[in-house]
């Protein structure tokens, strides 16, 4: 075997593939033999490639961004540009700034400026969304109107980057739409369930993957799970290795964990569960976090 192909990432590759089988069985033959197993596979489906799509924008398999970004090109999620994830994630991943209601794209807190501003029904609302619970029911929904109408604002004020993002989105919908229009077997309202639950899914791995802490290293979470969630997200439960090795393949964290498990605890100051059961058992009914960043302005 030649030197490039041993150096090729074949777990992601491998799962690459099967993540479209999954994907396409569900929304074809599955669909046509029974209806909810066609579903359930376009949930896996989807919630994997949205996985896989974060290891591609961090330079996996292959050295070329291009060629990794045109692996995940089909949006079998619909509604996340892969250049504007690329984009926002890659500014999450400065730790100075986790959390920041600004300058963090992903942080779920607030600024409690902004927050006094907000009406009675909207806090009702965002208490709701900061439970697990209501994190996977409203958590979709909020979370890609605030993205679309913040991307909308960038482009109302010229920025071409995210244009460009949304533009390249367009035909990588289209692909999605002419295989469900043409091969599909899965009526659209099944469909589009099915890739909302995805979206829900995916709000398990976010819900507290950071917190609140003066110490930007503290602010990142492990979560020592090795199930099903944990390959769905691909290890990303130990999130504090991957934060402190981004450009490490998803396959080799465990161990990295399992051989360092004194280090990376300790820098991040215990901020550890068990499982994500344990996630579930304390934070299904009950919010974490408020929704005002606890230490904003200060931290």
């Amino acid at each position: 075997m030649s030197e490039r192909l041993r150096g090729l990432e074949w777990p992601t590759l491998a799962l690459l593939a099967a993540c479209y089988a999954i994907w396409g069985l569900g929304t074809t033959v599955a669909a046509a033999a029974w209806l909810p197993l066609g579903m359930v596979l376009v949930v896996v489906g989807a919630a994997l490639h949205s996985s896989l799509s974060h290891e591609m924008l961090h330079g996996h398999p292959f050295r070329s961004p291009g060629w990794n970004a045109a692996l995940v090109f089909p949006a079998l999620s619909l509604v996340v540009p892969y250049l504007r994830f690329k984009d926002t994630h890659m500014a999450h991943h400065r730790d100075a700034i986790l959390t920041d209601p600004y300058d963090d794209p992903e942080s779920n807190f607030m600024d409690p400026a902004v927050w006094g501003r907000v009406p009675r029904w909207g806090r009702a609302l965002l208490r709701v969304n900061n439970t697990l619970a209501g994190r996977m029911l409203l958590g979709p929904l909020i979370g890609t109107l605030g993205f679309v109408f913040g991307d909308l604002r960038a482009v109302c004020h010229g920025d071409r980057r995210v244009a460009l993002g949304w533009l390249l989105h367009v035909p990588a919908v289209a692909v999605v739409d002419w295989w469900m229009g043409t091969v599909g077997q899965m009526p659209v309202w099944a469909f589009l369930l099915s890739t909302y639950a995805a979206l829900s899914v995916l709000k398990i791995r976010t819900f507290l993957e950071h917190r609140a802490h003066e110490t930007a290293q503290a602010r990142t979470v492990i979560i020592e799970d090795r199930g099903v969630l944990a390959l769905l997200f691909l290890n990303n439960n130990f999130h504090i290795v991957h934060h402190m090795h981004a450009m490490v393949p998803w396959y080799r964290l465990p161990a990295m964990y399992r051989d360092n498990r004194d280090r990376y605890l300790s820098r991040n100051g215990e901020y550890r569960y068990a499982s994500y059961g344990e996630v579930f058992r304390r934070y299904f009914w009950r919010a974490k976090d408020p929704v005002p960043h606890p230490l904003y302005p200060k931290g």
